[in-house]
């Protein structure tokens, strides 16, 4: 975003009160999230609610949530996990407005927040905190779980993790850690021929694709941006 924007946005925070735009502008020069300053950020045409310390949702998730919606029946049920600040959830939600979308985290603050944006969200690691009624039922499961490689972590923007917690990010020794918890949990509650999709990076697909095709995944398919950089993965449940 433009420094003008961005200043456009603290200001109509702030309001007719100079005091507190300054106290803003500090914050933000801080290297202090914006959405955590004002409250709020775009996703898609959404607009979602962000508290402090929630992660805070990128567009470059958008293409991920677009495909999930594509897999979504009108009536169906899809499970979120990592939600955040439940921006992936609400998009399904205002897609598919008749399908149950439900989402976990294990950060209280991002399920609050999730739950302010209107999202079914529960407290859990991964799959633990989904509801046991729905195991086998689900239609979709989506992800943007924590994929940075640990020794990448200082390659993150200077301020990121000044102010953000690790643990949004870190994804273990090659990034894949908590995708492959994702990857083997999904299937106790997708359907046959239901659809996981993850947000991953680099090599991580290809790193994946043996465990995947193991438990019984099929039409494994990678996708990239407009710069070749992979950024996600679908696959079905046999």
């Amino acid at each position: 975003m433009a420094a003008e924007e961005e200043a456009a946005e603290l200001a109509a925070v702030a309001g007719c009160d100079a005091t507190l735009l300054t106290s803003l502008a500090d914050r933000r020069r801080s290297g202090e999230p914006l959405a955590w300053i004002t409250g709020r950020t775009e996703f898609g045409d959404l607009t979602i609610r962000i508290d402090p310390g929630v992660y805070v949702p990128r567009w470059q998730s958008l293409p991920l949530v677009r495909r999930a919606a594509t897999r979504l029946p009108e009536r169906g049920s899809a499970i979120d996990l990592c939600t955040g600040s439940g921006a992936i959830a609400a998009t399904l939600r205002a897609e598919r407005p008749t399908a149950r979308i439900v989402a976990t985290d294990s950060d209280a603050r991002a399920v609050a927040c999730a739950r302010a944006n209107g999202v079914e969200a529960y407290p859990g690691d991964l799959f633990s905190g989904v509801p046991p009624t729905l195991r086998g039922k689900i239609d979709v499961v989506v992800a943007v779980v924590p994929y940075v490689p640990t020794p990448e972590l200082q390659m993150l923007p200077r301020d990121t993790l000044r102010f953000e917690d690790a643990s949004h990010y870190d994804g273990g020794p090659d990034g894949t850690d908590i995708l492959h918890r994702a990857v083997t949990g999904a299937p106790h509650f997708l359907r046959s021929g239901g659809v996981l999709l993850l947000e991953l990076g680099g090599e991580q697909a290809d790193a994946l694709r043996p465990v995947m095709e193991r438990i019984g995944y099929r039409s494994m398919e990678i996708w990239s941006d407009e710069d070749g950089d992979v950024r996600g993965v679908e696959a079905i449940l046999r």
